[in-house]
């Protein structure tokens, strides 16, 4: 379903330590624009009866069955797309202004 790289887990749980939310799963919401793009939300949160759990480089993710379908086979990573400025961003297939990575 979704997967997370070792640069985003390690954020992801220095984010959990310091908003004291640690051994709560993460939940990653994704929702489709009016231009089909999607939009993700991500946060520390209880699960619900319904959620699907995942568990990516020992990080357990939540989420819904709607947002499990559009994020299907997505790639969470933690990069730095400028000097000093880092960012969580989504590599998602099923996202159309979805661009891959190119290999330099």
């Amino acid at each position: 379903m979704i997967k997370v790289t070792e640069e985003a887990a390690k954020q992801i749980k220095l984010s959990a330590k310091q908003g004291k939310a640690e051994g709560m799963p993460l939940r990653i919401a994704a929702t489709k624009n009016e231009d089909d793009s999607i939009h993700y939300g991500m946060g520390f949160d209880d699960s619900k009866d319904d959620d699907i759990s995942v568990t990516s480089q020992d990080v357990e993710i939540i989420v819904s069955p709607v947002s499990a379908e559009l994020l299907k086979d997505t790639v969470l990573d933690f990069v730095e797309l400028e000097p000093g400025k880092h960012q969580f961003i989504f590599m998602n297939p099923n996202d159309p202004t979805y661009k891959p990575p190119q290999d330099n």
